[in-house]
């Protein structure tokens, strides 16, 4: 995929301003695409679409579904104006939250869409054939995730692998009477997402046609915990008691003495003879065209993976006792082309990437990434320095949603005096006010195609502003913005800048 040159900028849909305790998709999510137009910007990147939770840690990485959308993005506001609703809503905030409330947005929200449902299904209801279309076009997942959500309900625990054993087992007998006797919840769930997919592709149709680019996320591991891995538990690499036999992660490295184990399940990738298992292959390309279908491009995070992954026995407490396996590699991404067409796809390429990795992501094309937080270690030969950039076919970050903001990494402990000198001299400025503008030049600069800026770093936030510290689980991912940062004035320098470095998209 050859992308064009053009800026974006990195804003999860629950950072968005407003009212509903979270950000949503609706008029904070069309009035920030209205900003992007008026700044000449091309893409906007989020993180997964999946529906999260308390159990962890509402982290967007570990969803219960590969395939749901979360309903915390659900617009109880453009709810309310459906013909079979119209229902006032009251809303329990008049101001603007400092941080996300995850727990407060999932109560309010689920209240007002049990009372929604219960209003679409009244036989007045005029938009039951879409309902009835969306289901049978999703049937592959949806009938399995909605299900999966009552039951998670009905034994108070995600963790199916504690169900009773004829659900764990997905007996039929036992799926037919559990299916009876949740129907109602069942069904609630199945609306929840025909309601969020409405939803979704008007935001997306609009961005569209201001020529924005949604990017989006997939990780490339799932949750043991969840929807996908429980309907489809012959695809995984798991013991007679469904435990993982192997879990993922990666060895140790310079940053971490024992590796890091992640503990999701491990994907059986191989029948024999190192042919494809064609279950899995099957669940893959579901996966990758549910994808496709709502978002423009798709960043799949651990590429690397995708060649050989580090497989850690599941009774290991670290990473270190792992051993590489083999994975799927360039047929794996040739039975997907010849199934999906054009793969719209970014490579996640950072950390120790080997000369297999990049021949994999150069034998499709595809870009990988760049780091400018990760430029600055005093070698003049870091290939994450943009006038070290030999392969266009790039997105350059400032930094990811992983890292500290630019401003927090560069004022404080992050970085020493040496450092912060030779990062001053590189941009050539002398003001350290400056510096988070001189990150963002740096970026639109290079020969990258594409040139991404959390709205963190765009905004000049310091590192109370950071969205996630990796290996923390303690108030991560809630970071919510204000209406007031994206003024006009904002817009215009944004404008300037994309046409000063032919990355504006009207030029």
């Amino acid at each position: 995929m050859k992308l064009e040159r053009g800026s974006g900028i990195l804003l999860h849909i629950t950072s968005l301003s407003g009212k509903e305790f979270s950000g949503t998709m609706g008029s904070e999510a069309y009035d920030f695409a209205d900003f992007l137009d008026k700044s000449g910007i091309m893409y906007w990147q989020i993180l997964p679409l999946g529906p999260i939770s308390g159990g962890m840690s509402y982290s967007p990485y570990a969803s219960p579904s590969t395939f749901a959308g979360n309903p915390l993005f659900i617009s109880c506001d453009e709810l309310s104006k459906a013909e079979w609703f119209g229902k006032k809503i009251d809303f329990p905030r008049t101001d603007e939250p400092e941080q996300i409330d995850f727990e407060q947005a999932a109560s309010f929200k689920m209240n007002i869409l049990r009372e929604a449902a219960s209003s679409f299904f009244s036989p007045k209801n005029g938009e039951q054939a879409q309902y009835d279309s969306f289901c049978a076009a999703n049937a592959f997942w949806l009938e399995d995730f909605a299900l999966f959500r009552a039951l998670s309900q009905k034994f108070t625990s995600d963790n199916w692998r504690s169900w009773p054993d004829a659900v764990r087992t997905r007996q039929s007998q036992a799926m037919r009477a559990l299916s009876s006797e949740l129907k109602e919840e069942i069904r609630l769930h199945k609306f929840i997402q025909y309601i969020f997919f409405s939803q979704w592709t008007r935001l997306k149709s609009y961005c569209n046609s201001k020529n924005i680019k949604i990017i989006g996320d997939m990780p490339l591991y799932i949750s043991p915990d969840g929807a996908d891995i429980w309907a489809n538990t012959g695809i995984f690499q798991l013991n007679k008691d469904y435990t993982p036999t192997l879990v993922a992660g990666v060895p140790p490295d310079y940053f971490s003495e024992t590796g890091q184990r992640w503990g999701n399940p491990l994907y059986k990738w191989f029948k024999r003879k190192k042919k494809l298992y064609k279950p899995t292959l099957k669940w893959w390309t579901n996966r990758l065209r549910h994808l496709k279908s709502h978002l423009d491009i798709v960043r799949i995070d651990h590429f690397r993976g995708l060649e050989s992954y580090w497989a850690i026995p599941s009774a290991e407490e670290t990473a270190v006792n792992g051993k590489w396996l083999p994975g799927p590699g360039l047929p794996f991404f040739r039975k997907l082309q010849k199934e999906l067409g054009d793969l719209p796809l970014i490579a996640e390429d950072l950390g120790i990437i080997t000369p297999e990795v990049e021949e994999l992501r150069d034998s499709l094309s595809l870009p990988g990434m760049k780091i400018l937080q990760f430029a600055f270690d005093g070698n003049n030969k870091n290939h994450y320095l943009p006038h070290n950039i030999e392969n266009a076919n790039c997105v350059f970050y400032t930094g990811t949603h992983d890292n500290n903001t630019m401003n927090g990494w560069f004022y404080n402990s992050e970085t020493d005096n040496g450092t912060q000198k030779y990062v001053m001299t590189y941009l050539d400025t002398d003001k350290f006010s400056d510096i988070h503008k001189r990150f963002i030049r740096a970026i639109y600069a290079s020969s990258a195609r594409v040139a991404i800026t959390p709205v963190q770093d765009v905004l000049g936030f310091g590192a109370e502003h950071r969205m996630n510290t990796p290996g923390t689980v303690d108030k991560n991912w809630r970071w919510h913005c204000k209406k007031e940062y994206f003024s006009e004035e904002l817009a215009q320098k944004l404008n300037f800048l994309g046409r000063l470095y032919n990355r504006n998209k009207n030029a």
